[in-house]
């Protein structure tokens, strides 16, 4: 038996765990630089607020309807998706964690276990111990799951939060409600596709030759249909080490010099660095992106990059970063306002199994640099140390003009009682 726990409106839902006041009460989550809306709570999805709705044109709109408007804090979501992923795991051992608000359960020898009693004791821990409100589906696949989910979802006052498919009529009758475009990995493409085929709900798809599925669409469309049939092919996927590592940002404004470029850059091949590390993993090539604003019209849009190889693979800070300088001042324009950078790591290799260079190598000194640096910075929360070349106040640089406190991360910003 599969269980999807999603958690409702998380973004929002965490803002009014400590914020009480907000609950009832439209909330949408700007993203990175304040940009547009990338979450809504359920009051604000009855207003007819659009996702991706850009904030500065819907600024007489939010004060229209009273709806609190708030910049993405990863810190605070981020910690509480941990909190509430930590409790799933005390259920079962066998959690894949789909999403920062979503994880597949598996309950592998749960034969004689009452899975209804189990999702609600699910929603009421996670309820009391985190203040998350979730839905829970549970049925014998993972697709099934899913659809079980967005029932429980749906009809929240019949399921209370929690919906079982457990009999072949259950699972027929929820897939012939469960219209096709809905169904978990149909995206828009398919789903018209599969329209003109008289494929309108996911009984339908069901209904479909496995020949014609294979022939017509790929192996994935004949495992989901499985799935469906209630034959479990799609099982929990375990964490597997990148093939590629990117920091890309937008800055909160544009930079014509290439010192602050320099600084950003530097501060981006870092942090991928960081991941490498945290994977342990090294790269072979290193690539720098930089590009203007394509939203100005008055200007030209310019976007270039550069991939530098490196003689032999490194997770030092040091080389990559370095290396990352120099391929700003390569790509670097007098005059083109750059508003968007980008480091990528590529050609991965295990730090444990790789190709030693006769003639060139890291020097050695840094992996025990590496290891100090990464233990002060989990020690202290934070980038405590960086490079003499990045910003020590600031990391990202973004717009959060609407940030709230990150009231699980940082001590001094910790809710206060009165």
């Amino acid at each position: 038996m599969y269980a999807l726990v999603d958690c409702n409106n998380f973004y929002a839902s965490c803002e009014r765990v400590f914020n009480p006041n907000l609950r009832g009460k439209p909330i949408a989550i700007l993203s990175n630089n304040d940009g547009c809306v990338i979450a809504r709570s359920d009051e604000a999805k009855a207003l007819n607020l659009p996702m991706g709705a850009p904030a500065f044109k819907y600024e007489a709109f939010f004060k229209a309807n009273n709806i609190q408007v708030f910049s993405s804090n990863y810190p605070l979501y981020g910690d509480m998706s941990s909190r509430v992923m930590r409790i799933l795991e005390q259920f079962t051992p066998d959690v894949e964690v789909y999403s920062i608000d979503e994880a597949f359960l598996e309950f592998k020898g749960f034969k004689y276990f009452d899975f209804n009693a189990c999702g609600h004791e699910m929603r009421t821990r996670i309820l009391k111990w985190t203040g998350i409100p979730t839905c829970v589906g549970m049925a014998p696949t993972k697709a099934l799951s899913k659809v079980a989910n967005k029932i429980a979802r749906k009809f929240p006052e019949r399921t209370k939060g929690v919906y079982l498919i457990d009999s072949e009529a259950s699972r027929i009758k929820a897939l012939k409600w469960l219209k096709i475009e809905d169904v978990w990995g149909v995206g828009r493409h398919l789903s018209r596709r599969l329209k003109l085929k008289n494929c309108h709900t996911a009984y339908d798809f069901t209904l479909l030759p496995d020949d014609y599925i294979r022939k017509q669409f790929s192996i994935v469309e004949w495992r989901l249909k499985q799935d469906l049939l209630g034959k479990a092919t799609l099982v929990l996927e375990k964490p597997s080490p990148k093939k590629a590592i990117a920091t890309t940002r937008s800055f909160e404004n544009t930079f014509s010099d290439i010192d602050n470029l320099t600084e950003r850059v530097s501060t981006f091949a870092t942090s991928c660095a960081e991941k490498l590390r945290k994977q342990n993993s090294s790269c072979h090539m290193i690539i720098v992106q930089l590009s203007s604003s394509r939203h100005k019209t008055d200007i030209s849009y310019e976007n270039a990059s550069k991939m530098i190889t490196l003689s032999y693979p490194t997770d030092s800070s040091l080389i990559i970063s370095k290396q990352a300088v120099v391929a700003v001042k390569q790509l670097f324009k007098v005059g083109v306002k750059y508003k968007r950078a980008g480091v990528i790591v590529t050609g991965l290799v295990p730090n444990d199994a790789f190709q030693l260079n006769l003639f060139s190598s890291e020097n050695p000194k840094h992996k025990p640099l590496m290891q100090i640096i990464d233990t002060l910075n989990i020690k202290y929360k934070g980038h405590a140390i960086k490079l003499g070349n990045q910003d020590l106040k600031q990391t990202w640089k973004m717009k959060q003009e609407r940030l709230s406190p990150k009231y699980t991360t940082n001590i001094n910003e910790i809710i206060i009682v009165k």
